[in-house]
């Protein structure tokens, strides 16, 4: 005890030493905060304003204060927007749609991620001549505008006798997602440490094998980053929703376009809203669910590279 007491310096009082504790009403959390519940506000009073609207009558729409909780709740415009808006010559609602949507994202997102990830599993750890060259075509086709190969794409499916059809939207996805996740599967694998691949191979592991018992079960994160990407990217799909499907086989989007912007009868306002709503949940949904592995994916070496 003498001699930690003289190492003590006259007129310094012993005690713990460190950065002190950074006020929690400090001036960098006031302005984070601040700007992060601005935004929040931002983003939100349309949402809230969607519900609140899908939620009244016509009657008190008409009165104009669109911010103004329901005074009398009703579910019909939601029963409506699902089941009986017509959606141009039909008026099925949005139920045919839905399941249109879901007939085409499941495959194709299923599809698309597993070529993908084989790919990037391929570029990153094997090395094979004209690796270099596929990846390189693989960058330019990630940033090719779609708009420029819709009419190539219709006359390839035409040809092939499957335009207007869920088979031959479901091919058109799967094509366009994989470049852009090649990349991101490439970059995590990159990220692996390779004294893990080079063990599997002295141990007699093939390609094949060490994709399936060693990369596959430690790549969790970026599958969950590829399933959000696509599955947004396909549900919120209109542009080839529009191009390459008939009105029999419209995906839920172009179903919502044609109720909103119908010019047939009185303009339901609720109605709109309740479809909009409805036709975003399924995003929501998995954005909220898978939220946090997300998040690690991107960590993880999703954008590296």
């Amino acid at each position: 005890m003498d001699a930690v007491a003289d190492r003590v310096r006259p007129g310094v009082e012993a005690g713990p030493r460190g950065s002190r504790r950074r006020s929690a009403l400090s001036t960098r959390n006031v302005v984070i905060y601040g700007v992060l519940s601005v935004v929040a506000i931002y983003y939100l009073i349309p949402l809230y304003v969607m519900v609140v609207t899908s939620l009244k009558g016509m009657p008190e729409i008409r009165l104009g204060n669109i911010f103004a909780p329901p005074m009398e709740i009703t579910f019909e415009p939601w029963a409506k927007a699902w089941a009986s808006a017509c959606t141009g010559l039909n008026c099925d609602g949005l139920s045919r749609g839905f399941w249109n949507s879901v007939r085409i994202t499941v495959p194709s997102t299923i599809l698309s991620i597993l070529i993908a990830s084989i790919n990037g599993y391929a570029l990153a750890n094997w090395r094979f001549k004209g690796g270099e060259l596929f990846f390189t075509i693989l960058i330019v086709g990630a940033f090719i505008p779609y708009q420029v190969m819709i009419y190539p794409i219709v006359i390839i499916l035409r040809e092939m006798g499957i335009y207007g059809t869920l088979t031959g939207l479901t091919i058109v996805h799967t094509i366009f997602g994989m470049p852009i996740l090649t990349l991101l599967f490439r970059n995590y694998f990159a990220s692996v440490p390779e004294e893990l691949f080079k063990a599997a191979r002295v141990d007699g592991a093939g390609f094949w094998g060490i994709y399936w018992k060693i990369m596959l079960p430690m790549s969790l994160p970026i599958f969950v980053v590829a399933l959000i990407l696509q599955v947004t990217g396909i549900w919120n799909d209109f542009l080839f929703g529009v191009v390459y499907t008939r009105p029999d086989t419209y995906p839920m989007t172009v179903q919502l376009n044609n109720i909103v912007n119908s010019v047939q009868g009185v303009k339901e306002y609720n109605v709109n809203m309740a479809a909009t709503i409805l036709t975003g949940l399924v995003p929501l949904v998995i954005y909220f669910v898978s939220g946090k592995l997300f998040v690690r994916g991107i960590a993880a070496g999703a954008v590296k590279g």
